[in-house]
């Protein structure tokens, strides 16, 4: 079933220069983008997308990374792509990381792992709404 989803180049990816080595992976294995922008979030920003952490100890230091610099966020579309795009990141931590994922050839630490993708269809539709809002389901 053909899928749209959001991918996030963090702020440690995008400062190493590392967008097109991560956009050749999503095109090797047969993910578009659909749609691709670089942005500066704003803590309020990174706050509300990442609401749903709220409550979780690391909520602070995420919001405050993800504003830190600028990101690259992309619609993926693709066979499954919620899954594939999952897949290709890798375990969020980049030790636990498959070798030739994401996360195991670029990830600097858990907190610094280079890439966001979302976990269910559902929140690809709302991620994917609250940075592109012509392209939500």
């Amino acid at each position: 079933m053909i899928e749209r989803t959001l991918s996030i180049i963090k702020p440690d990816a995008v400062e190493r220069n590392l967008i097109g080595q991560i956009i050749n992976i999503f095109e090797k294995n047969n993910i578009v983008i659909r749609a691709i922008k670089r942005v500066k979030l704003n803590k309020k920003d990174a706050e509300n997308f990442y609401s749903v952490h709220k409550d979780r100890p690391f909520f602070n230091d995420l919001c405050q990374y993800m504003s830190s610099s600028d990101v690259v966020v992309m619609v993926l579309e693709g066979e499954n792509a919620v899954l594939k795009n999952r897949e290709l990141m890798g375990a969020t931590n980049p030790k636990d990381a498959a070798k030739g994922t994401i996360r195991n050839l670029f990830a600097l630490s858990l907190d610094k792992n280079s890439v966001h993708g979302s976990d269910s269809k559902e929140n690809a539709n709302i991620e994917i709404k609250f940075f592109f809002k012509d392209l939500a389901n």
